[in-house]
């Protein structure tokens, strides 16, 4: 018999907690090693003040870390806290969530970071869009489309880039190219990232608006075409069980649609806190899986490098995880984690191989306290099964943690 009704996963994209006791494999541009970063302990010691994260702090996240001003051991009775090592081949934000919910990837996705999509790509691209491609390159999204937003507009062209995911994006102007036109094109680069040689998780549609450099943003018609996960997941399981997996922010994007049973769009982090909030409150998700992405600390500042930004969104989210746990009910458990680390200090503006924090809460919970850290993200999804009483399948990895029963 379940002991949770409801079980709410949420991500803090990129707030990893040290780095993972492989990370001396995985590396930078300029060859510099992951071994070392530690992204919430390097933005705490380089923040201008102690971060007020009382809520965090509350759970437990000073006990699995040193945290600069954070206190390292105190009563936190409702909670446990524990760091999960990653057992797949990679630190991309598709191989930490498909871990999560019991798929190893053994091949990591392939990147275009340092050097942009082959020619033979791009030729392709060109020849059966019928647009001329412009960039082809890494950049932030922002800023490519101050560099080349006026330059689409006026060719018809058609802006690639990538990043240090697994991702080629296409930006479009939704009126002067529009966005049917758009999602042509991408369905097109879809297709051709398929075949082995060029393949890459996800390809995105990045519509905007604006009338010049100074004017131009992106709006929220994204739409990512991404590949199903390799193997069946905790969600699979769920939905075929006919329990809710309602998933927040770009959890369906990342899992294809696949094991989803309801999906909500989000426009930032603190969007998807409202909105995961509302869920929590609302009569009619009575029981199954909610699970929420939070991307903009990966997008907005692990990227681009910005500590003080980084800082503040983890202080904005500490005062709405408070309004979260405060609409929780008392058969309710709450998982906050996230998919791999990008330390804002490190070498290059890659995402960093590290382990992840895991605070684990529910009211019912009597005994909490810090655990031995663990060898797979998939130890998620295998609680989750096991609290709804479902077995996994063969291939799925992850081990329950008993103490959460």
């Amino acid at each position: 018999m379940k002991k949770y009704s409801r079980i709410f996963v949420i991500v803090m994209d990129s707030l990893g907690i040290g780095h993972a006791k492989d990370a001396f494999k995985f590396h930078q541009v300029g060859n510099v090693s992951d071994e070392g970063a530690n992204t919430f302990k390097h933005i705490a010691d380089n923040y201008p003040t102690v971060l007020n994260i009382p809520t965090l702090e509350s759970l437990g996240i000073g006990e699995i870390d040193v945290i600069k001003g954070i206190k390292s051991s105190l009563d936190h009775k409702n909670s446990y806290c524990v760091r999960l090592n990653e057992a797949s081949n990679g630190k991309d934000t598709m191989t930490g969530h498909w871990e999560m919910m019991g798929v190893l990837t053994t091949k990591p996705f392939q990147t275009f970071t340092d050097t942009g999509f082959p020619k033979e790509l791009i030729d392709e691209l060109e020849k059966r869009t019928g647009h001329k491609v412009i960039g082809n390159c890494a950049a932030s999204g922002t800023e490519i489309l101050a560099k080349l937003g006026e330059e689409q507009i006026k060719t018809n062209s058609i802006i690639v880039y990538t990043s240090s995911d697994s991702v080629l994006q296409i930006c479009g102007h939704e009126k002067y190219m529009g966005l049917d036109e758009l999602y042509r094109c991408c369905e097109i680069a879809r297709d051709l990232c398929m075949r082995p040689e060029w393949f890459v998780g996800r390809v995105i549609a990045r519509p905007y608006i604006g009338e010049d450099s100074k004017s131009f943003k992106r709006t929220s018609n994204r739409h990512d075409y991404a590949v199903s996960p390799s193997g069946e997941t905790a969600m699979d399981i769920l939905k075929a069980n006919n329990f809710t997996v309602s998933c927040v922010g770009k959890i369906n994007d990342i899992f294809n649609g696949v094991g989803v049973t309801e999906t909500v769009h989000t426009t930032s982090n603190s969007d998807g806190m409202t909105k995961t909030i509302a869920i929590a409150k609302s009569d009619t998700f009575k029981e199954g899986l909610c699970f929420v992405n939070l991307v903009e600390f990966d997008s907005e500042f692990g990227h681009r490098r910005n500590v003080l930004g980084y800082g503040k969104a983890i202080e904005t989210f500490d005062k709405e995880l408070k309004d979260l746990i405060n609409s929780l009910k008392d058969d309710d458990l709450l998982m906050i984690t996230a998919d791999h680390g990008n330390d804002p200090t490190w070498a290059g503006t890659d995402h960093t191989r590290e382990k992840v924090p895991l605070l684990i809460y529910s009211k019912s919970i009597k005994d909490g306290r810090k655990l031995e850290d663990r060898d797979s993200f998939g130890d998620i999804g295998a609680t989750i099964l096991e609290n709804f009483g479902l077995k996994p399948s063969e291939k799925m990895i992850g081990k329950t943690i008993k103490e959460v029963f």
